[in-house]
């Protein structure tokens, strides 16, 4: 038995609709014999499939379709061989049901390959929808999408793309799970990211000049600038760059110059602009080494830079006294205080000898204390003497004690002889005053005689020297 279906009018057929899809007529006003023909739009297949996919008004009596309209309807996988089209969730726009497994294939021409674009993606806890680099699951897995995802793009490397859905079997989970709508077209194909430009004030250096696959660039910014964004790209395997390109811009702050031990700062902006001040004091018992204020400032060229260096807190010590000038000496740098860990160096003049260190310095504590005496400038020659004595008498050595006998007894001998010999000549002149030993008549001539002493030792001389007239 054959349907029919009225029309609304008594000579012809009513118009046919077809939801997410296109309805083409031999006869706008679908009188008998028109044929009406059904197509989908992407993404949708007819239900029933096959044909017939058209479908003609009969009867003039009674003019009616010989047929049902067929439904677009989101299909649960298919093959897609067209340069540009859609993928859509089971039963979309109505949510889908669980217990799906669906695989779609995308086809292009050779020389192409395929640019996803996911536009809506909103699927159930526990759901997954996989895309494989390839024809069929056994490719590399692109990407895996769950839950709630942004708009993304996808580019494959080839030809052929793979989608798979997957909704496990049994009651809903949680959530709406409204389903997925994705986008596809074919574009040319190439191995290679996208041209970058180097970054104003900046450069960037590339792994492969040719950007293939794996490439990494590594951006750098000019002294006094720094760099907003990832320092390195790479190219991915969807020919994508795996973050937007950075941006120099002009450092305006200085660094963090950092606490100081046993004290406290003050700053004037906690990012420490150009132009902020840092105030560094100390606790109680430690001193300030150092400028006590910081100021950031610019530079043409370069990063901004504090005015001075970090200044130290140091325990507070009493200063050492000048310990004096050693007498036939001097020191260098006189000064009346010295601070703990200066040293203070002594000489002597020339003729005398530094007795004692070269060098003190003055040590740390409560007080503070040298680190030995001052040293003393003795005359040279008066130590030599003082050894040369200590030798004579500490000497006890029975071979220098014979020398020293036979000394003396060399010293003794001829003086003895001397005096013996004065001896006679005296008595000899007293016993023979005025008279001649010869009997010579006439004048008598004298001859001064001059005896001295012929040793030479002034512990031993006979007194002055004589003289004696001898008459012959």
């Amino acid at each position: 038995m054959t349907d029919s279906f009225p029309a609304f009018e008594e000579d012809r057929c009513f118009a046919p609709f077809l939801a997410h899809g296109n309805v083409t007529t031999t006869d706008p006003e679908y009188r008998p014999g028109a044929l009406a023909t059904f197509s989908c739009l992407p993404g949708y297949a007819l239900e029933p499939p096959g044909p017939p996919n058209a479908i003609e008004c009969v009867d003039p009596t009674e003019p009616h379709w010989n047929d049902t309209e067929p439904a677009c309807k989101a299909m649960c996988g298919g093959e897609l061989s067209e340069p540009a089209g859609v993928v859509l969730s089971p039963d979309w726009p109505q949510s889908y049901s669980p217990g799906q497994d669906c695989v779609w294939g995308l086809h292009v021409q050779e020389e192409k390959r395929i640019l996803l674009q996911v536009e809506i993606l909103n699927v159930r806890e526990g759901d997954m929808l996989t895309l494989f680099d390839g024809d069929g699951p056994s490719a590399r897995v692109l990407a895996q999408l769950r839950g709630p995802q942004p708009r993304r793009r996808l580019l494959s490397s080839g030809p052929d793309l793979t989608l798979q859905f997957q909704a496990p079997p049994g009651p809903p989970n949680p959530g709406l799970g409204q389903g997925f709508v994705l986008h596809f077209k074919e574009v040319p194909r190439n191995d290679t990211c996208p041209e970058l430009p180097p970054p104003e004030w900046g450069w960037r250096t590339a792994s492969h000049g040719d950007l293939i696959r794996g490439t990494v660039l590594t951006y750098q910014c000019e002294p006094g600038y720094e760099l907003l964004g990832s320092d390195i790209l790479t190219c991915q395997w969807d020919l994508s760059w795996s973050a937007a390109p950075p941006a120099c811009q002009k450092i305006m702050t200085c660094a963090d110059p950092g606490e100081i031990a046993n004290g406290h700062r003050t700053a004037s902006d906690a990012g420490f602009p150009v132009g902020s001040h840092v105030q560094y004091r100390c606790l109680p018992g430690y001193s300030l080494e150092g400028a006590a204020m910081l100021t950031c400032y610019s530079r043409d060229t370069g990063t901004p830079k504090w005015s001075d260096r970090v200044p130290k807190c140091a325990l507070k010590y009493e200063p050492c006294l000048n310990p004096g000038v050693p007498e036939n000496g001097y020191q260098t740098l006189y000064k009346h205080h010295y601070q703990a860990g200066e040293s203070l160096r002594f000489f002597c003049y020339e003729g005398f000898e530094l007795i004692g260190e070269v060098t003190i310095t003055c040590v740390p504590g409560h007080p503070s204390q040298w680190t030995s005496q001052p040293p003393l400038c003795k005359v040279a020659y008066e130590e030599l003497l003082d050894n040369r004595k200590l030798e004579v008498t500490q000497t006890t050595d029975p071979s220098r004690q014979l020398e020293g006998g036979n000394l003396a007894l060399a010293i003794l001998l001829p003086l003895g002889l001397v005096i013996v010999l004065g001896s006679g000549v005296y008595i000899y002149y007293t016993k023979l005053q005025g008279k001649s030993l010869f009997g010579f008549s006439g004048s008598h001539s004298y001859s001064p005689i001059t005896v001295e002493s012929d040793f030479s030792n002034p512990l031993y001389e006979a007194g002055d020297t004589r003289e004696y007239e001898v008459s012959i």
